[in-house]
């Protein structure tokens, strides 16, 4: 099966891979994992302001922050996962990834927020399930 991982070295996050390492049917070899991070656009004049390569080293920079450990995570439960990143709107751009790159499962963590909250602030996690054509994990 092939799982993206949506991760974005949150709190959630960790519970998501806590989940799986609980789980030893998800960490086997029959598995093939991809670790997803997206990063949010600059503002327009911002990224002008700064430069392109300055921008780019900072969406680079953040984007190892995030995939650094889930690599670690999962090599230490003798998984072995490509890591990818993205900069553009987050939950578009998940769901896309999900839908266009032969994924058979999308999961990721999301902070469980009650209907009202979702209503008022939205989730990425809403917002991928809303966009997305994949079967979704949410574990919180």
């Amino acid at each position: 099966m092939r799982i993206l991982l949506a991760v974005d070295g949150s709190p959630y996050t960790q519970k998501m891979l806590d989940y799986l390492a609980a789980h030893a049917e998800w960490l086997t070899s029959n598995h093939h994992y991809t670790a997803l991070t997206v990063q949010p656009l600059l503002p327009p004049r911002a990224a002008k302001a700064l430069g392109k390569a300055l921008v780019d080293d900072y969406h680079s920079e953040e984007a190892q922050k995030v995939l650094v450990p889930v690599q670690e995570f999962l090599a230490a439960h003798q998984v072995k996962a490509v890591a990818e990143s993205a900069v553009g709107p987050i939950s578009q751009t998940i769901a896309e990834t999900a839908d266009n790159g032969g994924y058979d499962l999308l999961i990721m963590g999301t902070r469980g927020h009650g209907a009202l909250a979702k209503l008022v602030l939205g989730s990425v996690a809403t917002q991928v399930l809303a966009e997305s054509k994949l079967p979704v994990l949410l574990v919180r």
